[in-house]
């Protein structure tokens, strides 16, 4: 079993900035074949994707609505493997349950094809 907790969340106005960590621990499969990523999920849609990141870090991608806004890394230089999500110019729109995710082999933007999940954090963008 993989855990992933998940933190930072909290309230920002618009134009503000959080940052999201995730922290991954136990098994983690064979670790230079893994992804992980961030999705959110807002009331009453579907979890989408937002970010992910290879495990050399390498490999990085981004849904077209965060780009140049969010910035993910991986720290995997320990047992506990560490991912942050760096969010910038936050808009109400980025409201939402923030999930960290892991899943074996490369990247998916679709929720379904992720292995572990982390319980979320909450990201609220208001005035």
């Amino acid at each position: 079993q993989v855990q992933l907790v998940e933190s930072g969340g909290g309230l920002v106005q618009p134009g503000g900035s959080l940052r999201l960590f995730c922290v991954a621990s136990g098994r983690t499969f064979s670790r230079y074949t893994m992804t992980m990523g961030w999705f959110r999920q807002a009331p009453g849609k579907e979890r989408e994707f937002v970010a992910l990141i290879s495990w050399s870090g390498g490999i990085t991608n981004y849904a077209d609505s965060v780009k140049g806004r969010f910035t993910i890394s991986i720290d995997n230089a320990k047992n506990t493997v560490t991912v942050d999500l760096q969010m910038n110019s936050l808009k109400p729109e980025d409201t939402g349950v923030y999930y960290c995710a892991v899943k074996s082999g490369g990247g998916s933007s679709s929720a379904g094809d992720w292995d572990y999940w982390g319980q979320g954090t909450q990201v609220t963008v208001s005035s």
